[in-house]
């Protein structure tokens, strides 16, 4: 790589910072927020006028959720695989099939056996959820209503409204899950 390839990829880096925070609708006070960098240094290398280095870029990276290749706009291997990284919470693995945080998020879940008399605890958020039950027994607890979805079968819903899923036997349940932030209700349509 030559001194002119390094420094268009650094020339390049200022706008697809600019790019993300804008799509993620973030002002700089956002940003510095979650990475310590001010407001004033991230003004900077979003106009070029300041040299991007690791130790500015590898907190950026981290803050929108993008590889490090994504920001410095590094060739593509021409390899179309994913390699999603599984994350393990409340007893469950989340498998991120998507990198967007703004707009429709895309996961592959695996909810362990469930244990004898084991409470479904509810949570509330913002957002909308659609799941498909790709293997196992399903339940959905949504308020006081305890449904049951067996593979091939899907749900939408209202995060606002208290909700759980969990198995509803002694065996695993692998589902695919698409959740909306804004609200969005999410439908598939026959064009």
């Amino acid at each position: 790589m030559t001194d002119e390839d390094v420094d268009a990829a650094l020339a390049g880096v200022g706008p697809r910072l600019r790019h993300l925070r804008s799509r993620r609708r973030l002002t700089l006070t956002d940003v510095s927020e979650r990475t310590g960098i001010s407001v004033s240094t991230l003004s900077r290398l979003e106009s070029g006028v300041r040299r991007p280095s690791l130790d500015l870029l590898l907190p950026l990276a981290k803050a929108y959720r993008v590889p490090l290749d994504d920001l410095v706009g590094a060739p593509q291997s021409g390899d179309p695989r994913i390699h999603p990284k599984p994350v393990r919470r409340d007893g469950m693995i989340y498998i991120p099939l998507t990198r967007n945080t703004s707009g429709v998020q895309a996961f592959k879940l695996i909810l362990p056996p469930r244990k004898e008399d084991a409470r479904i605890g509810q949570r509330v958020h913002e957002g909308y959820e659609w799941i498909y039950v790709l293997s196992g027994t399903l339940h959905l607890a949504l308020g006081d209503t305890l449904t049951t979805l067996v593979a091939g079968e899907a749900a939408e819903f209202d995060t606002r409204t208290p909700h759980a899923i969990a198995s509803a036997d002694q065996q695993p349940v692998e589902v695919m899950a698409l959740f909306s932030p804004q609200g969005e209700r999410i439908h598939i349509r026959d064009s």
